[in-house]
C-alpha cells in the first residue's frame, strides 16, 4: 500500500503504470482491503490506497492535473458534495453503474455513485425504552424525550445530512424548530462519536441516541465494546411523510485520472454482487445493488422502509443545515 506522500511523488517523478489504480480514501484501509485484494486477484490490477482523513478536496485542487489519484472513496454524501463542488471530478457514463445503483443513490450528472448505504437511526436502551416508543424523526423534538437524548456534534457530517433531509421534507423554518427541540432534549452537551453515544446509554446518561447502524456491528465485533452495544437495540425511525434516512459511502473519478480505463473497471466491479457482498459483510452496511443480501447480523436488525428522497437534494441542503445548527448553537 502506498502512503499519501508516495502517491504525491508519483505525480512528479514517474508516468502512470498501465495496470494500477491510485485511490484517495476517507475509509480506513483495513475496511476496504478485502475489496482491494479480491479485485486484484480477479483482474491483476493493483490498487494503491492512500488514507486521507481530512482535506481531500483541497489536496486534489492543489495537485491539479498532476494528481496521481484516479478515484476517491468517501464515507458520506457531504464529503462527496464537497469534492464535487471543488470541480476536481469528471462525469462517468456507465451502463453497469446505472443498472446496479438506484437513481436516488447517484449524482444526476454522473459525478458520484453510492457503493453502500447506512441508516441514521436511534440507539435505544433495552431496559428503559419501550417497544414503539421511538416512532419518527420529528418526534425526537417532542417534550417526552426531555433530558433523554445523546448526540455527537450537530456539525458532524452525519447529523448535517440528517438535518438536510429534514429541510427537504419540511422546509428550513420547520427544520430550525426541529433542531431547537432536539437540542432542548439533550441529556448532555454533544460530544464524541456514535460509539460514545452507545456507551453513554450503557452508563445510564441517556436513554436514546442518534447514530449510524454499522457502528453497532463494529462494537459487537470488539470484545471491549460489545458489552455496551448489547445494552441497546436499533430502532428505525421514519419521516412523517417518508421513510428512514439513508447516507452512503461513495466513489467518484478525478479529472486527472491517469488510469481512467482501469479506474472505471474498479468502479463497476465495486457494484458487482461479489463486491457488494464483501462490503456488506466487512462493514455492516447495506448493499446498494438490489438483490444482494445483507449480512446475517445486519438482517437481524430488522426490516425498514428507506426514504426515497434523492441524496443529491439532501446534499444541496447542506449549507442551510450548517447555518441552522450554528444559529441554534446546537453544540453550545
Amino acid at each position: 500500500m502506498l502512503r499519501l506522500s508516495t502517491l504525491a511523488l508519483l505525480a512528479c517523478s514517474v508516468p502512470a503504470l498501465a495496470q494500477e489504480i491510485n485511490v484517495y480514501s476517507h475509509r480506513q484501509p483495513e475496511l476496504i482491503q478485502p475489496l482491494v485484494d479480491a479485485f486484484t486477484a480477479e483482474t491483476g490490477i493493483a490498487v494503491n490506497v492512500a488514507f486521507v482523513d481530512k482535506g481531500m478536496a483541497e489536496r486534489l485542487v492543489a495537485e491539479g492535473d498532476r494528481s496521481p489519484a484516479d478515484l476517491v472513496l468517501t464515507v458520506d454524501i457531504a464529503r462527496l458534495l464537497q469534492i464535487a463542488e471543488a470541480d476536481v471530478l469528471q462525469p462517468v457514463q456507465s451502463d453497469v453503474l446505472e443498472a446496479n445503483i438506484p437513481e436516488t443513490l447517484r449524482d444526476p450528472n454522473d459525478l458520484w455513485f453510492g457503493l453502500t448505504s447506512r441508516a441514521r437511526i436511534v440507539y435505544a436502551a433495552k431496559d428503559r425504552v419501550q417497544p414503539g416508543e421511538v416512532t419518527t424523526y420529528e418526534d425526537l423534538a417532542s417534550d417526552k424525550w426531555k433530558g433523554r437524548i445523546c448526540s455527537r456534534s450537530g456539525l458532524s457530517d452525519y447529523n448535517i445530512a440528517l438535518l438536510g433531509a429534514v429541510i427537504v421534507h419540511h422546509g428550513e423554518e420547520e427544520a430550525t424548530k426541529w433542531a431547537e427541540g432536539l437540542k432542548a432534549n439533550l441529556a448532555r452537551k454533544p460530544e464524541g462519536g456514535d460509539r460514545d453515544q452507545v456507551k453513554a446509554i450503557a452508563a445510564g446518561e441517556c436513554d436514546i441516541a442518534i447514530g449510524n447502524t454499522y457502528y453497532i456491528g463494529q462494537m459487537l465485533a470488539d470484545p471491549e465494546q460489545a458489552p455496551a452495544a448489547e445494552t441497546v437495540t436499533i430502532v428505525f425511525p421514519t419521516f412523517e411523510n417518508g421513510g428512514t434516512h439513508l447516507n452512503i459511502s461513495g466513489v467518484a473519478m478525478t479529472k486527472s485520472a491517469p488510469n481512467k480505463e482501469n479506474a472505471l473497471k474498479f468502479m463497476e466491479w465495486l457494484t458487482s454482487d461479489e463486491a457488494q457482498k464483501i462490503y456488506a459483510e466487512t462493514n455492516y452496511e447495506f448493499p446498494v445493488k438490489p438483490g444482494v443480501e445483507r449480512s446475517e447480523l445486519v438482517k437481524g436488525w430488522g426490516e425498514f422502509t428507506p426514504d426515497t428522497t434523492p441524496l443529491s437534494d439532501i446534499a444541496a441542503a447542506r449549507a442551510a443545515a450548517l447555518k441552522i445548527m450554528e444559529t441554534v448553537n446546537f453544540d453550545g
